[in-house]
Parts: C-alpha cells; structure tokens; sequence
C-alpha cells in the first residue's frame, strides 16, 4: 500500500492537493523542487528496479533521486492514491539528438481531469515543463523562464517544444527558438513497455545514461545541474558555473545543492577524478 503521508513529507507538501489541474500543478512542482534527478546508480552500476516498493524505498525512504522510470512511478502511485485519473505514456526525447528517430526512454502521465487530458511530468532531467492540457498551441513557463508549448507532429503524434536559455536543458541546448524536446503518442503503454524502456536507459552503451552522470534539481526561480564535473546554475536571469576538480567538492555540492548523501568511496566509484 502506498504511504502517501510520507510522500507528501519528501515534497513538503502539507496538505492533499486538490483533484484538479491547479492540484496537480502544485503536486508535480512540490515533487520536483524537493526530489533531486539523477542516474548515479547506472554509473556505479546498481541497475535500476521501477517496482513501486523499490521506487519508493530510494526516493522517498533513503531521499534519493531518480530517473524518469522512477520519478514518474512514484508520481504515478501517489497520482492514484490521491484518486486522479492517470496512465503512463512514453516518449522519443529529441533534444540534442539530431536527425535520427531517437527509441521510447522517456516516460510521464496522461491525466484526465473532467474530461481533459493533461501531461504531467515531474522526471525530465533538463528544466520541465509544468502542467499542460493536451492542447494544439497549450503553453507553459516554467520557473527557470523556460517556455513549452505543445505541437501536432507528423508522424510522431504530439512534440513537446522547449524555448530558453540552453543552461536550462541538461547540457543539450542546441540554439535559440523552439526546440523538440521530446514527441509522443497516446497508445497503451503496459509495464514491460516500461521494463523496455528502463533496461534500454540503464544498460545500453549509447544511452546517455551510461555515459554521463546527470544530476538536477529545481530551484524556485531557477534550475541547477552537474553534469560530470560541470556545474551549472540559473536562477533568476542569471548563470553560474564551475569545474569542479576536487572529490570533496563534489561530495559537498551533491549533498549542500542536490540533496544526495553519496561516501566518499561512492563518489571515488563514480570515476570523475
């Protein structure tokens, strides 16, 4: 059973939200202030379980984060405790990714609020987009001063585009203007599809995932990340970022900026210095 008092605690949310599309806003922006994103266990080779009981155990129990597959499990099983009408879908993240056809790794939340569908998605490594309905022309700000609207595109069902500062997208930035952040459809997505998709992020050689080790968080004007060794800030209009070249560094920021309590022997593992 889920222990929804606990999850609210995590996010410091005082109170259930409201079953509506401003409670749902305040859900996933509550959730993605206070549970850090990042995949430091695919890197120190702990494999990455997206059962709810492990989900729940890492990011909740011992306030670590996650990627999307867990992120958005934990959101998924809070979403249906609180009694919200969901499903997960999966995307092709497009960011950065040039010409080809990218596979489906990343996931979030079809939820249907009388009669409207809106997406939801507290588990994209780069700034996220807030709550939008699935909408032709639907836009969205988020608090770093991104901004998101939602597209047709052929034939990829619907495109989530992202226009902003590039410190605002993980590293991926790739110009001005719109860019496709990531594209979807709305077909069934079933638990080994989830599986797939998990295994693919977490074990293959191309994946991002086993290539880079990716943390951010969101910060209430802003958004922060370290990737690698490379640190990055943007809050209120304005950037930071340093190279961090001492462990202990890196051992402080991840706890001081990101919330993650890593050893000493564990950020030796990581194989950053």
């Amino acid at each position: 059973m889920f222990d929804l008092n606990s999850y609210l605690t995590r996010i410091d949310m005082p109170a259930r939200p409201t079953l509506d599309a401003a409670g749902l806003g305040r859900l996933q922006r509550a959730h993605r202030l206070a549970i850090p994103f990042e995949n430091l266990d695919v890197i120190l080779g702990r494999g990455i379980a997206i059962d709810s009981d492990s989900v729940f155990a890492k990011l909740v129990t011992d306030r670590r984060g996650g990627y999307c597959f867990e992120h958005n499990r934990l959101f998924g099983d809070a979403l249906g405790e609180l009694g919200f009408d969901h499903r997960p879908l999966l995307a092709r993240v497009w960011l950065g990714g040039g010409d080809a056809v990218p596979p489906l790794t990343h996931t979030f939340s079809l939820v249907e609020i009388d009669g409207q569908p809106w997406i939801a998605d507290p588990g994209f490594g780069g700034s996220y987009a807030p709550v939008m309905p699935l909408v032709e022309g639907a836009e969205a700000e988020a608090p770093d001063g991104a901004r998101f609207r939602l597209i047709r595109s052929d034939p990829h069902g619907w495109m989530l585009e992202r226009h902003g500062p590039a410190s605002t997208t993980d590293g991926r930035g790739t110009g001005d203007g719109w860019q496709p952040q990531y594209s979807f459809t709305e077909t069934t997505v079933f638990d080994a599809d989830l599986a797939m998709g998990n295994l693919w992020s977490s074990t293959a050689p191309s994946s991002r995932f086993r290539q880079l080790r990716v943390v951010s968080i969101i910060l209430p004007h802003g958004f922060a990340t370290l990737t690698d060794a490379n640190y990055r800030r943007h809050a209120a209009g304005s950037d930071t970022a340093a190279t961090i070249t001492d462990p202990r560094v890196y051992r402080m920021r991840l706890g001081l900026m990101f919330g993650i309590a890593l050893s000493v022997e564990e950020v030796a593992a990581l194989g950053l210095f």
